[in-house]
């Protein structure tokens, strides 16, 4: 009886310690992320060179309906590394290794941007390896590198723009399903899904994709420091091994990730320095890329996408 007693007082006082708000019980339903921590891959010294990667497609944010693109790249991660890389002095040199179709046109660029803002701030050199695949947008993040470094096995290039849609109406059709629409311009379901797509928004379309094919062929002529007239020539949308790109100007070297780490201590006049790279479970998301809306959208994508085929 007496320890009865012993346990209730104990509840008891325990229950009006969280009435008067003298304890805190913090209880999380979900596993928290924690920040980027730097790992060591090789070398020694108190000088660095960050290892960056650019893989699978890249898109705004994290796509993962159906499991699909769970390995993309986002501006967000992007973002999230070089903060956290200008706040260190010992970064002296940046590899950037890119495997990637490409993606979305906005996330490819603000890479981009993110990157050559990166490289104006913090004054260091930036290799780029190219490689499995660096087709479009991958090839399109790759004009941040003052020299671009290839795998003899690359494929690059799919210099380009594409847009695209499925239609329904067939499928729609068969199933006795249709639509009804309320709009509030003759425009405003430019490009549904639900019907083919009239001459007029094919012309429209065409007119959005020529304004952003000019301004990828005038990145690549500014990051390779060619001629318009030069850039043109290539960007077609073929791709290209990486003796032909670099025969083309498209790449500098032939050569594998060590070597391209060594291009980038020799450009940062470097002795010795350690290679490192950033890393973190979980989705910590701390910059205003992550604050995009993760969700699919049925309206037009624009792509510095490869598609080899069609669909």
């Amino acid at each position: 009886m007496r320890h009865k007693a012993m346990n209730c007082l104990a509840l008891a006082g325990l229950l009006l310690l969280l009435l008067a708000g003298c304890v805190t019980v913090k209880v999380s339903l979900f596993e928290e992320a924690e920040p980027l921590k730097e790992k060591t891959i090789s070398g020694y010294g108190p000088d660095k060179i960050l290892l960056m990667d650019v893989s699978g497609m890249i898109l705004e944010g994290p796509h993962r309906v159906l499991g699909l693109f769970k390995g993309a790249t986002s501006p967000s991660r992007v973002k999230e590394e070089l903060e956290k890389a200008a706040k260190d002095k010992h970064i002296k040199a940046v590899v950037l290794k890119i495997n990637s179709p490409g993606g979305t046109v906005s996330a490819a660029d603000v890479i981009l941007h993110e990157l050559k803002s990166f490289k104006s701030e913090r004054q260091v050199p930036v290799v780029v390896c190219l490689e499995g695949l660096a087709a479009s947008g991958g090839y399109y993040v790759a004009q941040a590198g003052d020299t671009i470094m290839a795998y003899p096995t690359c494929i690059t290039g799919s210099i380009g723009v594409i847009a695209m849609k499925f239609n329904f109406r067939g499928l729609m059709d068969k199933v006795g399903v249709d639509t009804d629409v309320v709009k509030t311009g003759a425009w405003k379901d430019f490009w549904s899904p639900f019907r083919a797509a009239s001459p007029k928004e094919k012309e429209m379309m065409q007119q959005i994709i020529e304004e952003f094919y000019r301004a990828f062929v005038n990145v690549v002529a500014e990051g390779r420091k060619m001629s318009l007239e030069e850039v043109k020539k290539v960007a077609d949308g073929r791709i290209f091994t990486a003796p032909q790109a670099k025969d083309l100007k498209l790449v500098d070297k032939i050569g594998y990730l060590d070597e391209a780490i060594k291009e980038a201590q020799k450009l940062a006049g470097l002795t010795d320095a350690k290679v490192v790279r950033y890393h973190r479970p979980g989705s910590y998301r701390p910059t205003i890329y992550s604050m995009l809306p993760e969700l699919e959208t049925a309206g037009p994508q624009f792509l510095y996408l490869w598609l080899a085929g069609e669909t």
